[in-house]
């Protein structure tokens, strides 16, 4: 499908005719050229000129096409809105970015859907169309670089290359040392997503305002019935988590600027108030719980009703650290002066009921595809808690595993005497026996076991926490951020050692755009010669492409060459 395109002023050199023709990495690179000028001009206090960089940049083609790439490529790409409307082909991708022009731009209402919560509730989502995705993406791009080079230092979710693991880690650095504040709130936000003021919204985010307000009152569909969304910003928005993010800068410097002008800058450092966010959720140390409920709490709750929002009287609480408290899936608690973080037995329970229903509701499958559908589960729970005290938990929950299969396994076989039960579900793997394991033929013909992911053989590290004054589009921070990222990348990938070595001979680069391979990107393992054309599995055969450069390569028949090692 042929479809004019307007450039407008995009600085892309060759304009290309089809999704297929993109260079990808010009247009990463012009993008992040913008956004890189557009942090500059924040810095420097010039909001003129970001205003006129963001206009700039959300009329650009480059633009246009990374913010329908991002929404077909992510995990929501194949839930639609209201209009069923998906963009599944390079045809219907490329028709897409021509139809993303602000002059008369119309949001359409939110799919409104609701997904259970860990504590048995439901969580509200509103899901856009996939034009109003686009647009979300398109104007997110112009407005992260002001949102990165205003947030607070210790502001840890929704932010590039920041985790719930940094922020763990700030808080092991603020609460760790015998002399460390001792006290600690534990906030929660009630409902933020859904309650933030929509004036003050219009007033301080730093974007187009009319496109603004009209996503902010395109209200929703719920059962076939239209509702008027008077506040709040939907959870199920691309640049809903920016914008509850901007909202709640200035948490942490705001509460450090007003003790200091209240109480003096040497009395405030006595009081070693710490602010780690994450999200909506955050921990506020302090040298005694008079100081927090007398002078911090209040504070906080002004900051929080000039933006229509409320602490949570149950879940909002001041405790010891000698008492602990549970943050982001982890209970912190000192034990007689010694800090540990291990997993908070809420999220031991939860995690452990999710397995527990996974087996429960799949009696009848074979057992290869049952190891397939826990394994991921079990793999990313136990690496979630990799940098703490988990290993006692991991045994703990294993054990507990190990029963609910066997329980599954004399299911199957009422009529089977134990030893032939354990012989044919339960084998020795090195020196572990009783793994639940089915024998299957690897790639080369040779016989082997696939096992049940071991919890208590996970690696227990310790995690690297990001520097708070990290901003990803200030080119002094460029080699910390290029560093950081392959760390984590093959931090991830550190029991794949084919996959570690293909990564570090391309350079942590896609074989075909350049451009660079993260989680968020996600990567395939692409054949160079095919294997139904007798191409083998050796290194020097395979390459790692983004998944669409993939697409591109098999769509258009291209020749991939093996990248030179760096």
């Amino acid at each position: 499908m042929k479809v004019h395109i307007h450039t407008d002023v995009s600085a892309l050199s060759h304009v290309p005719q089809d999704w297929h023709d993109v260079s990808w990495r010009r247009v990463e690179r012009n993008v992040k050229g913008m956004q890189i000028r557009i942090a500059k001009a924040t810095r420097e206090g010039k909001w003129r000129k970001v205003k006129a960089l963001q206009r700039m940049l959300t009329r650009t083609l480059s633009a246009k096409l990374l913010a329908v790439k991002r929404v077909t490529e992510n995990q929501g790409k194949r839930t639609a809105g209201v209009d069923g409307e998906l963009w599944e082909s390079p045809e219907t991708k490329w028709l897409a970015v021509s139809r993303m022009q602000q002059r008369g731009y119309r949001p359409l209402p939110l799919r409104r859907i609701y997904i259970p919560k860990a504590n048995g509730k439901k969580r509200p989502l509103g899901i856009p169309t996939m034009r109003d995705r686009a647009m979300q993406a398109l104007f997110l791009l112009a407005l992260e670089p002001v949102s990165e080079s205003t947030s607070d230092p210790n502001s840890y979710g929704f932010r590039s290359n920041r985790s719930t693991a940094d922020a763990m880690s700030q808080l092991f650095v603020s609460l760790s040392k015998k002399t460390s504040a001792p006290w600690v709130l534990e906030a929660d936000i009630a409902g933020c997503f859904d309650n933030i003021n929509h004036g003050w919204l219009t007033e301080n985010v730093p974007m187009d305002k009319s496109v603004l307000q009209k996503w902010l009152k395109s209200g929703l569909i719920y059962q076939s019935q239209f509702q008027e969304t008077e506040a709040g910003t939907p959870q199920g928005g691309i640049i809903s988590p920016t914008l509850a993010n901007v909202t709640l800068n200035g948490l942490e410097s705001g509460l450090t600027s007003y003790l200091g002008k209240k109480l003096g800058v040497t009395v405030t450092s006595k009081l070693k108030v710490n602010v780690v966010r994450y999200a909506d959720d955050f921990v506020i140390t302090g040298s005694s719980k008079e100081v927090l409920e007398n002078e911090i709490k209040p504070w906080i709750e002004n900051f929080l009703a000039v933006r229509g929002l409320r602490l949570s009287e149950e879940k909002t609480r001041i405790v010891h650290i000698d008492q602990g408290f549970d943050f982001l899936g982890w209970n912190f608690r000192k034990y007689q002066g010694k800090l540990l973080i291990k997993p908070s037995k809420k999220n031991v329970q939860t995690f452990y009921r999710k397995v527990k229903e996974i087996i429960s509701t799949h009696k009848e499958i074979k057992q290869e595809e049952l190891i397939d559908l826990l394994n991921p589960i079990l793999r990313g729970w136990a690496q979630y808690h990799s940098p703490v005290v988990a290993k006692a938990t991991y045994s703990r929950v294993e054990n507990l595993i190990f029963k609910a299969l066997w329980r599954w396994s004399k299911r199957r076989h009422s009529n089977k005497n134990i030893d032939w039960i354990k012989e044919k579900y339960f084998h020795t793997v090195g020196e572990r026996n009783w793994m639940f394991a089915v024998p299957v033929v690897n790639e080369d013909g040779s016989k082997g076991l696939k096992d049940l992911y071991q919890l208590s053989g996970t690696e227990i590290k310790r995690h690297k926490k990001i520097k708070g004054a990290y901003n990803p589009f200030d080119p002094e921070w460029e080699m910390y951020g290029e560093q950081l990222q392959q760390e984590r990348m093959l931090e991830n990938m550190r029991h794949k050692k084919q996959f570690i070595r293909m990564y570090i001979d391309q350079g942590g680069l896609c074989a075909v755009c350049k451009c660079k391979m993260t989680k968020a990107t996600g990567w395939h393992d692409h054949h160079i010669e095919y294997r139904v054309h007798g191409g083998s599995d050796a290194l020097g055969n395979r390459v790692l492409l983004h998944p669409n450069c993939h697409a591109q390569v098999h769509s258009k028949s291209l020749k991939v060459v093996k990248p030179v090692p760096l």
